[in-house]
């Protein structure tokens, strides 16, 4: 349960005591009610409790809330801390064990409403289902249980939420069950294997953009001109160049659902009280991290995407961007295809990347981005490059312990470079092996998906970077998160690019390439020069095969 969907419930049972208290005069309020409820909001907001603002929430007499609030204190439930260094002014907080057991009692009145609201479906636990807004939605895009859609989302935030959106309790239209997430490489091997076979075993189907030139080019998956009439998406509102990720030589194969922007994050409160200033270049980054990295108090300088395969070829390939260079050559020359891997840029990319394992965790090698994320929002890092998607938790989720704490900044430039900055995301698209009727009803899905009323609800819920026009215009979704007039300042100033990883058949091939024969480097089983000529060599060999075959005749 995050932050988000615990307000919800907290307002929704607030509201309903309110006609219980106008309908009884006499009836007392309930102070130990309104204190935690006051504690646990402000905790999420980030606004300081004082004694007497709790006092006064307790709705008592001042005497009797004083001792009441005194008493919670004494029993542990509430925690002081102080804002100055004598102790004579402070804060006071909901102690985690408090914090712990409402979540729980929350959790419990999520199971019971939909009990009370009749929910058609079985509750197996109250993660089946979700307690927040609900988008619109086309009325034939899943109803009765046997039209019910199966989706196959990648495994992240976002996508989590949107899981939420369509399992709501209110909503009927789904359980957990219908919905398949998985981690990038499974999700790659999963897509792969759905192409393949006679028919589609999901609706819905998550391309990451980079693959989209290859699973086109196999004919797994169906272009969207067919379904788009009466038009149900329309390409106008988004963004041209983010429009363009879902088209293969022309033809639309898929819609964009979310762009994501990779940025270095930095604890902006430690650089203020150590006198640093934010970090720009790669020198940069190296110094500010050593100055923080305290492996004794486990505390580390920065984390990144380090760990063999997928994670390390996508960090070579941004940093290279940042070098100028790309593994296609230059930014300007890229579509030439000229592969550019063993020179300068790609020898001043590994030397940073040995200069980071020097200031990273110990495991950073083998690390998932996942504990990388927990390291840097339980405050254990100074630094941490990351997708502005999974940033997001910085500022929503409940436990953590950077929220406004956060400087969020380009990537830092290398030598001969700028600071541009990677851009991704993921495309929503409908499998080539399914009926038509089954893919129609897909289709459909995916435009409630992408909708604009869903994107805003997402939007404001702190999830930043939205391609709508008409959705990023809205003032209410800019003030929701910081991450996105910060993401809007970089596409003004043109620094952010998709070049870094061409949507090219191969680029799966290389990738994988990429991350074992540097992760080798990385490792000091070779020479930088022996990774990089080997490297450059695998590459080009498959740059001149032919493009890979179809999986479908």
């Amino acid at each position: 349960m995050n932050e988000y969907e615990l307000q919800r419930v907290i307002r929704f049972l607030r509201r309903t005591r309110q006609p219980y208290v106008s309908l009884v005069p006499s009836a007392e309020p309930d102070a130990s009610w309104n204190i935690v409820t006051h504690l646990i909001e402000s905790e999420i907001a980030g606004q300081p409790v004082t004694l007497s603002s709790l006092v006064d929430v307790a709705e008592l007499p001042y005497a009797t809330a004083l001792r009441r609030v005194h008493r919670m204190i004494d029993e542990g439930a509430i925690l002081k801390r102080s804002r100055t260094a004598t102790g004579k002014s402070f804060t006071l907080h909901p102690s985690p064990e408090l914090r712990a057991r409402f979540e729980t009692y929350a959790r419990q009145m999520k199971c019971l409403l939909a009990e009370t609201f009749g929910r058609s479906m079985a509750i197996e636990d109250e993660s089946d289902f979700y307690f927040g807004g609900m988008a619109e939605r086309p009325a034939s895009a899943g109803g009765a249980t046997d039209d019910r859609l199966r989706f196959l989302l990648h495994d992240d935030n976002y996508f989590a939420s949107m899981h939420n959106m369509w399992v709501d309790f209110r909503s009927n239209r789904a359980t957990r069950r219908d919905f398949e997430m998985r981690i990038l490489p499974e999700l790659y091997g999963r897509l792969r294997a759905n192409a393949e076979a006679e028919v589609s075993a999901f609706d819905v189907v998550t391309v990451n953009m980079p693959w989209l030139g290859e699973f086109a080019s196999r004919g797994a998956l169906a272009p969207l001109a067919g379904f788009n009439e009466p038009r149900l998406i329309n390409p106008d509102d988004f963004q041209p160049m983010v429009w363009q990720t879902g088209a293969w030589q022309g033809v639309q194969f898929a819609v964009p659902i979310y762009v994501t922007i990779e940025i270095l994050a930095a604890r902006r409160d430690w650089l203020d009280e150590a006198g640093l200033q934010p970090p720009r270049s790669f020198d940069d980054v190296v110094g500010v991290a050593r100055a923080f990295h305290d492996p004794g108090r486990d505390r580390y300088g920065v984390v990144w995407n380090a760990a063999r395969g997928m994670p390390l070829a996508h960090s070579f390939m941004f940093f290279l961007g940042a070098c100028g260079g790309g593994i296609l050559g230059r930014r300007r020359d890229a579509a030439a295809g000229a592969v550019d891997i063993d020179g300068r840029a790609g020898r001043e990319v590994l030397d940073f990347m040995h200069r980071l394992v020097e200031v990273s965790p110990p495991d950073v090698l083998t690390m998932e981005w996942k504990r990388g994320l927990d390291l840097f929002l339980h405050g254990r890092s100074a630094l941490s490059y990351v997708w502005t998607m999974r940033a997001a938790r910085f500022e929503y989720d409940i436990h953590s312990a950077v929220k406004r704490k956060v400087r969020y900044l380009p990537h830092a430039a290398g030598p001969g470079g700028s600071n541009l900055s990677p851009m991704g995301g993921f495309l929503l698209a409908v499998p080539a092996n399914l009926p038509e009727a089954r893919a129609r009803r897909a289709f459909e899905a995916i435009a409630s998906m992408a909708s604009p009323e869903a994107m805003r609800a997402h939007a404001k819920n702190g999830f930043p970077v939205v391609p709508r026009f008409s959705v990023a215009a809205d003032p209410e979704v800019q003030a929701g998160s910081p991450l996105i007039p910060f993401v809007d300042g970089l596409a003004k100033r043109n620094l952010l690019s998709t070049h870094q990883r061409p949507e090219i058949p191969q680029y799966a091939a290389i990738e994988a390439v990429l991350g074992e024969v540097l992760h080798r480097a990385l490792r000091r089983e070779c020479s930088d020069a022996e990774a990089l000529g080997k490297a450059q060599r695998a590459v080009e060999h498959i740059m001149q095969r032919a493009e890979p075959e179809l999986a479908r005749a």
